[in-house]
């Protein structure tokens, strides 16, 4: 597998011809944060609607419509919260529109705006975002695990968690090892088993639900979930989507890719987030898709849901993990994408054995995802408005080669997207409320939670008043020279 430092040519590349069917890409991605070639970018903005179709049709998304029922709202609080909160995908598909542009991955990408060396950080906290998510998927298939195993009379012995941790951990190795190509046609052929359990599920659970039970909540709750809708849903997978979109040519429809990203996330997050709301007001236990679910439907139903969740949620942590290793090489250039793999699913399997073997899940997940929001709230804003002041112009080589390129600003640092980045994340965290912590402005306001939209504003604020002339002066200056050297190792 070649080295993560491949640097990049432009879009002048002699002899290149853009095009052709993802089944056109190697079996095996031997290619990590280096830059796509104009000759191997391969399918249409309608692959990515079908691969995040295929992720999102997942129980996890259950859990997050019944989590928000247990913050007090009632369903149909929970339902105007669902839908409005995932229209946020709408941000994942303009957030889809920088890696055709730039060739690369999200954090070689957000070198633009931080600088080579102040991307770092960013990069680790989106490190450390994607583990935790790997770290939630994992636990729930030992979960699923460990419920199969009671169906069959065997006892969950601390031996057997031991076990499904492990094999959990080594399943979950082989799709993001196989790459690009590999994850976008299975995630696509999921889709249609993935439909049928959401139409089974819900022909069972719905006829149990109570859609009129329980009072309103007040409105400060409801920011609350609304943020919790966020962060779990589109605005949280910017952090992900060019990873997967920069195989696509340079020349793709933009609207058409904002649009298959938006739709591949909205369609399935809302449907299932319903699902699991709806189910909420009739089982006490519907945030625990694992025990709680079950009792909605017909006891036979158990196996085959069982082993679908299992399914579902390997899919959705292969996305987690693909990115996260994506984001070690940003981290760590000379490593390789095989090691990184290796290295998430190790320390992914170590958090999930802490989970298994402690209680309070649900407040592990539900504090995981909003203090989160911190951070990813106003990196999504300063990189899409980065993007927007540079008019989708990116130096490809500059983003893979420190020093030599023009976004080696002060040392690598790139001061307006710092600052930009501090200010937002005091703003977001100032407007913050979980269980762990809650900020001044949440208290003041008998509890409510703009974190996301605190974070998005200072955030972009701060950086278009730092950087609105320099960086699309930047953006003007002519490319580097094309011709790339060779890649070592």
């Amino acid at each position: 597998m070649t080295s993560s430092s491949t640097f990049a040519p432009q879009t002048t590349e002699p002899g290149s011809t853009p095009g052709g069917s993802i089944t056109d890409e190697p079996a095996f991605e031997q290619r990590g944060i280096d830059y796509i070639p104009l000759s191997e970018r391969r399918g249409t903005p309608i692959d990515l609607f079908w691969m995040w179709a295929g992720a999102l049709f997942n129980v996890e998304y259950v859990v997050y419509g019944a989590l928000i029922i247990s913050f007090g709202l009632s369903f149909w609080q929970a339902a105007l919260v669902i839908v409005i909160g995932n229209l946020s995908y709408l941000v994942a598909g303009v957030g889809s529109l920088q890696g055709p542009a730039a060739g690369t991955s999200v954090f070689a990408i957000s070198r633009a705006p931080f600088g080579p060396r102040g991307a770092k950080s960013v990069s680790v906290f989106n490190w450390m975002t994607q583990v935790g998510y790997e770290t939630e998927g994992l636990a729930l298939v030992v979960l699923a695990g460990l419920a199969l195993f009671a169906k069959a009379g065997v006892g969950g012995s601390t031996g057997l968690k031991i076990a499904l941790i492990a094999a959990a951990a080594a399943v979950q190795l082989v799709l993001p090892l196989f790459g690009h190509r590999a994850m976008l046609r299975v995630l696509r052929m999921l889709v249609p088993p993935f439909v049928v359990l959401f139409i089974l599920l819900a022909i069972f659970a719905l006829p149990k639900a109570h859609l009129g039970a329980g009072s309103n909540a007040n409105w400060e709750t409801m920011t609350g979930a609304l943020a919790l809708i966020l962060s779990a849903g589109g605005y949280g997978w910017v952090m992900n989507a060019s990873d997967f979109s920069r195989y696509l040519p340079p020349e793709a429809s933009r609207r058409r890719i904002v649009w298959s990203v938006a739709l591949g996330g909205y369609i399935p997050s809302t449907l299932l987030s319903l699902l699991g709301a709806a189910v909420a007001t009739a089982v006490a236990t519907a945030s625990d898709p694992i025990s709680g679910l079950p009792h909605a439907f017909h006891g036979w139903f158990l196996i085959p849901y069982l082993v679908f969740v299992i399914v579902q949620l390997f899919a959705i942590n292969s996305v987690d993990l693909y990115s996260s290793g994506l984001t070690l090489q940003a981290l760590i250039p000379k490593i390789k994408r095989w090691q990184c793999v290796l290295l998430d699913t190790v320390v992914a399997g170590a958090l999930t054995a802490v989970a298994i073997f402690s209680s309070g899940f649900n407040s592990f997940l539900e504090d995981f995802l909003l203090f989160m929001i911190i951070w990813i709230a106003p990196w999504v804003a300063i990189f899409i408005t980065d993007w927007f002041m540079r008019r989708g112009r990116y130096d490809s080589r500059s983003l893979l080669t420190g020093r030599a390129g023009i976004y080696w600003r002060n040392e690598g640092v790139h001061i307006p997207g710092i600052v930009a980045q501090v200010v937002g994340m005091l703003a977001a965290a100032s407007w913050l409320d979980t269980t762990v912590w809650q900020g001044p402005l949440s208290k003041a306001t008998h509890d409510a939670d703009f974190s996301v939209f605190m974070g998005a504003i200072f955030g972009a604020g701060v950086y278009y008043l730092l950087a609105r002339r320099s960086v699309p002066r930047e953006a003007a200056t002519p490319a580097a020279d094309p011709a790339p050297p060779v890649a070592p190792g």
